[in-house]
C-alpha cells in the first residue's frame, strides 16, 4: 500500500489534489450565525502525514497492532484548526499487506462514493499503469417482451411507487417522533455523547457471494444484507437472556440506517470527472438516508434471510425515500441552520440499531503511486450507534469491516465470525439448491 517515499517524493500530485478539491486546503470555521463555511488555509503537509516510530512499540501481533491502532485514531478527535484529513503510514507487514495506510477524513469533505472517486482518479491499473481503474456501471435493463403493456405497467409502477414512498416517509416520521428499536445486546443506551470505537476487518469471497446471487436471481447488495440479517441472527441467539427472542417468538424491531448515493452516474469516467469544474456528477456528501428492517430470527431454511432482503431491497429501490429525505434536510439545514438538520439526524441514528452500507471498489488489481494494493476497507466513526457495519468490494474479494462500541459490544470477533459462518451456511444451501434444480 502507500509509503513514506510517495508522500516525500510527489508533493506535485498532492498540490494537485488541493488545488482541485479545495476542501482538502481548508478548515471549517463558525459564523455567529451558526453556520459553517470553508476558509482556504496553508497546508502543512507534516501536520497530516503521520509517520510514527515503530521501534517504541512491541509487536508481537501485527494484525492486532494495526486493529489497535486503528481503533484508537477513530476515537480521537479530529483537530477543527486545519483541514479535516490524516494519512498514517505504517511499515507494518501484517497477513494481508506488507504494509498499511490508513487516511482520517472527516465527513464534511465528501460521502463515501466522492471518497472511492478519489482514490481510484489516484491509482492505475497494476497491469497498464497508464490507465485508470474500472468499477461495474448501473445498467438498467428494459423488457422487451413487455412493450404491449407498457402504458398498464407504467401506471401500475407509478402508483406503487407513491404509495411506497408514502408508507416509508410515515414510517420515517414515526421513528424520527417516537418509535425506538427493541433493547438488544447490539443497542446502544440514549444519548448523545462520543462512543469509543473498535475497529476489524475481514475479507471474504466475491466469487462466493456473486454464486448466491446467480442463483438466487438477486443482486450483490441483496445477498450481503441477508448474510447480515444472518449473522445477527446468529449473534443475538448466542447473547439474548430472552428465550422467546433466541428462538424468534418473540418479534424483534430491528433497523438500519443505510446512506443511499444518489447520483444518476455511476460509470468511473464520470466519477473521475466529478473533480472537474462543471462536472454533472457532485462530489461532497450527496447521500440520502433511508431505514431498512432487519429480519433477524431463527430460520431451519437460510436461504430465507436473502429472500427477505431482496424483499425488502425491492421495496427500497422504488421508494423515492431517500431523494425526498435529503431534500427535506437541505431544507431545514437553509431555514433553521445546520444543528436543526443534525439534531434530526441524530436523533434517527439514536433510534436505530446500526450502520449498513456497501461501497463498490475496482474490479482489478490497482497501484497507488506504483505502490499495489492488496486490499481496501472504510468504516466511519461517532454517531449513537454501537455497530456500523461497511462491506467495499475490490478485484475477488469482499472487506467486512465493523466500527463497535465494546462498552456495548465487547466481542466484535465472534460478532464477525457469525457474519462469515452464515455466508457460508447460504452457500451451501444455495449450492444445494442449484444442484437440485439441475436434478429436477
Amino acid at each position: 500500500m502507500c509509503s513514506l517515499l510517495y508522500w516525500y517524493q510527489n508533493r506535485f500530485n498532492f498540490s494537485r489534489i488541493t488545488y482541485k478539491l479545495p476542501r482538502f486546503s481548508s478548515k471549517v470555521e463558525m459564523k455567529k450565525n451558526g453556520q459553517a463555511v470553508w476558509v482556504p488555509v496553508t497546508v502543512r503537509v507534516e501536520d497530516h502525514v503521520i509517520v510514527p516510530d515503530l521501534d517504541h512499540f512491541n509487536i508481537e501481533n501485527p494484525d492486532q497492532f494495526i486493529e489497535d491502532y486503528t481503533s484508537n485514531i477513530a476515537s480521537t478527535p479530529m483537530n477543527m484548526s486545519r483541514p479535516l484529513w490524516e494519512f498514517h503510514v505504517l511499515n507494518v507487514k501484517t497477513s494481508n499487506a506488507k504494509s498499511v495506510g490508513i487516511g482520517k477524513l472527516h465527513h464534511s469533505l465528501g460521502d463515501g462514493v466522492s471518497l472511492m472517486t478519489l482514490l481510484l482518479a489516484s491509482s492505475r491499473k497494476v497491469s497498464d499503469p497508464k490507465a485508470p481503474p474500472t468499477t461495474t456501471a448501473t445498467k438498467k435493463h428494459a423488457d422487451s417482451s413487455a412493450k404491449g403493456w407498457w402504458c398498464i405497467r407504467r401506471f401500475w409502477l407509478v402508483i406503487n411507487i407513491i404509495f411506497t414512498t408514502l408508507t416509508e416517509l410515515f414510517k420515517f416520521w414515526l421513528t424520527l417522533c417516537f418509535m425506538r428499536d427493541t433493547k438488544t445486546p447490539l443497542m446502544s443506551e440514549p444519548g448523545d455523547i462520543v462512543r469509543p470505537r473498535k475497529c476489524i476487518n475481514r475479507i471474504i469471497s466475491l466469487d462466493d457471494v456473486k454464486m448466491i446471487k446467480n442463483t438466487m436471481e438477486m443482486k450483490v447488495n441483496d445477498v450481503l444484507l441477508g448474510m447480515t440479517q444472518a449473522g445477527l441472527s446468529r449473534y443475538l441467539s448466542k447473547k439474548s437472556v430472552d428465550d422467546d427472542m433466541a428462538t424468534g417468538k418473540k418479534k424483534v424491531r430491528l433497523r438500519g440506517t443505510v446512506a443511499v448515493n444518489l447520483r444518476s452516474d455511476t460509470k468511473i469516467e464520470d466519477l473521475t470527472n466529478m473533480m472537474e469544474k462543471g462536472s454533472k456528477c457532485r462530489w461532497g456528501n450527496f447521500v440520502g438516508i433511508v431505514i431498512f428492517p432487519l429480519w433477524v430470527r431463527c430460520e431451519d431454511d437460510p436461504l430465507e434471510y436473502v429472500r427477505k432482503a431482496k424483499s425488502t431491497m425491492d421495496m427500497k429501490r422504488i421508494s423515492m425515500e431517500a431523494l425526498i429525505l435529503y431534500g427535506l434536510v437541505k431544507c431545514i439545514m437553509k431555514i433553521f441552520g445546520d444543528k436543526a438538520a443534525e439534531n434530526i439526524v441524530k436523533r434517527v441514528f439514536g433510534h436505530t440499531t446500526l450502520t449498513f452500507s456497501s461501497v463498490m471498489g475496482p474490479k482489478e488489481e490497482v497501484s497507488l503511486f506504483d505502490h499495489p494494493m492488496s486490499y481496501v476497507t472504510a468504516t466511519a466513526s461517532g454517531g449513537p450507534q454501537a455497530l456500523i457495519i461497511h462491506f467495499v468490494s475490490y478485484v475477488d474479494k469482499i472487506i467486512i469491516n465493523l466500527a463497535v462500541d465494546p462498552t456495548v459490544i465487547p466481542d466484535p470477533h465472534q460478532l464477525c465470525d457469525d457474519l462469515v459462518e452464515s455466508l457460508d451456511i447460504i452457500k451451501l444451501a444455495a449450492l444445494e439448491k442449484g444442484v437440485h434444480n439441475m436434478e429436477v
